[in-house]
């Protein structure tokens, strides 16, 4: 397998390197890790918007609602960088089995096993992305009209990049999917990958009318 193009996590570069890296010529990273990133991003929203609420007598009966939120956001925005990193090393992976030699026919066996085993991983990783992007859409979606007014425009745009996170993974899973050579996997996938996009893309929907209605509303019911 290739050494992973990043040595370090892209946790610990700053943003102009990460962007440095996103705009070279190197496979990774690559548009999987963007999506990620750009989720962990929404999901640092949630944990901001979350504290801008929290210990504010004006939104006292949400502390519940708000200290879930700040947990999730916190929680989820380590997870997405770790998914970007996975999906960099996934795809290093599948690209290293590309490369593999191929001038027998048992070269060629090893090779395509390699590769559908590599494809699974670069489908896998994600797709994990899809299904944090769900859990980020639905912090979002408890914050709309329970938040601190002045940052509304902020749980918006946290369901915007949670579901933006979610629709550039879910191409990648689409691409890294037939390369599997498993039918029966791969149908699962996506009909999964389509329930959760409709979910987020549901929520999205609902958190934009709320926001740009400012509504206010009731308590979650614990």
């Amino acid at each position: 397998m290739e050494p992973h193009h990043n040595a370090v996590s892209f946790a610990d570069l700053t943003v102009g390197q990460f962007v440095d890296r996103l705009s070279s010529s190197g496979p990774v990273p690559g548009g999987g890790s963007a999506s990620a990133v750009a989720a962990a991003l929404g999901a640092a929203l949630v944990a901001m918007v979350a504290g801008l609420s929290t210990g504010r007598p004006k939104y006292a009966v949400y502390e519940a609602t708000l200290g879930r939120a700040a947990a999730a956001g916190h929680e989820l925005s380590a997870e997405f960088l770790r998914i970007a990193d996975a999906d960099a090393r996934a795809y290093s992976g599948y690209a290293a089995a590309l490369k593999l030699p191929r001038e027998s026919e048992e070269d060629q066996a090893t090779r395509r096993a390699a590769i559908q085993s590599a494809a699974r991983v670069a489908s896998d990783a994600p797709m994990e992305c899809v299904a944090a992007c769900l859990r980020l859409a639905i912090a979002a979606e408890a914050l709309a009209g329970r938040s601190n007014v002045n940052a509304s425009s902020d749980v918006l745009v946290a369901a915007l990049l949670a579901e933006a996170g979610a629709r550039g993974a879910a191409e990648n899973v689409r691409i890294n999917l037939p390369a599997t050579g498993d039918d029966l996997y791969g149908d699962a996938m996506l009909r999964s990958l389509d329930g959760t996009l409709y979910d987020i893309a549901a929520l999205t929907a609902q958190i934009r009318e709320m926001v740009l209605s400012g509504q206010v509303r009731e308590p979650e019911v614990e």
